[in-house]
């Protein structure tokens, strides 16, 4: 299950790009808009408010590893956090292919401390500096995302601090072509990424590891 965690939690991230797109776009351009006018580095702005996003990523994956691991020891749930993790799959599949629009309500768990966490980021504006590009990609990585959260059930059904901290790892790993894509060409790639027909295969594949997963578990 370990291994095939991994993959599935890579895959979404980099599938996810089509939702990426969306929940994302108006940051990376935020962040690109306010690059030193002068600067001869964009991949390294660009770079470093993706390792701080991915940086937060692996805390979250962590934190959630070890709290399963601490409640796994009372009562044996792991096979249970599998079947939800890939239950969440699905779910973020068949969204993502404009099968299951509700699943987006998922979001909405973040939002509140998400109103926490806004006036930091804007105070990282602009991102003028490699030190402010990283606090403002540690900032971001807290943006409420169905994706993210489904990474995060990946990394609770784990049950492992170094596992969940790895799940997210290999899922922010997947997150960073279509992200860093996205800042380097300043918006362009986002219209190809909200293809219905590109949605609909990408969610296609991710619901199919879903299944997958869920079959595993037979």
């Amino acid at each position: 299950m370990p291994e095939l965690s991994l993959v599935a939690a890579f895959f979404a991230g980099l599938l996810g790009g089509v939702h990426c797109a969306g929940m994302c776009g108006g940051l990376v351009s935020a962040f690109s808009l306010t690059l030193p006018g002068s600067t001869r580095r964009p991949l390294a702005y660009q770079l470093s408010c993706n390792l701080g996003r991915i940086a937060t990523y692996v805390l979250l994956g962590a934190v959630a590893g070890a709290s399963a691991a601490l409640f796994n020891r009372a009562l044996p749930v792991q096979r249970v956090l599998f079947a939800a993790s890939n239950i969440m799959l699905i779910g973020l599949g068949l969204y993502l292919a404009g099968v299951f629009p509700r699943f987006a309500m998922i979001e909405g768990i973040g939002r509140g401390p998400w109103r926490l966490v806004q006036p930091l980021l804007a105070r990282a504006l602009p991102v003028d500096s490699i030190g402010k590009a990283v606090v403002a990609g540690l900032l971001w990585g807290l943006l409420p995302c169905g994706l993210v959260y489904s990474g995060v059930v990946l990394a609770l059904a784990s049950a492992s601090t170094m596992r969940g901290a790895l799940i997210m790892a290999a899922f922010g790993a997947g997150t960073l072509p279509n992200l860093l894509a996205m800042g380097l060409l300043a918006g362009r790639l986002q219209p190809l990424l909200q293809d219905r027909r590109i949605r609909a295969a990408a969610g296609t594949v991710i619901a199919a590891s879903g299944v997958w997963g869920l079959l595993k578990l037979s």
